[in-house]
């Protein structure tokens, strides 16, 4: 069974390895380029804290460092968890 509870990112992580061109031609390397991002939260369960990690693709909103999020995890395995935004 899932319960949700709230998480706080703690970190907001670019991904400089992976450029996405997003026009069909450049004036330049950087011209038009986008980069995903990957996501760190923090969430508790009782006592215990526990983080998980989510991939934003390149162009979509990265939520700032210290935003609380919902996070969907499952009752037996709290440490199993889905990050939503």
């Amino acid at each position: 069974m899932e319960k949700e509870t709230t998480g706080t990112v703690i970190s907001v992580t670019k991904q400089w390895w992976l450029k996405v061109n997003r026009k069909p031609v450049r004036t330049h390397a950087m011209d038009g380029a986008a980069f995903p991002h990957i996501i760190k939260v923090k969430y508790t369960i009782g006592v215990k804290d526990y983080t998980c990690q989510k991939w934003i693709g390149a162009g979509n909103k990265t939520p700032d460092k210290g935003t609380t999020i919902k996070v969907i995890y499952c009752e037996d395995k709290p440490s199993k968890a889905r990050i939503e935004l």
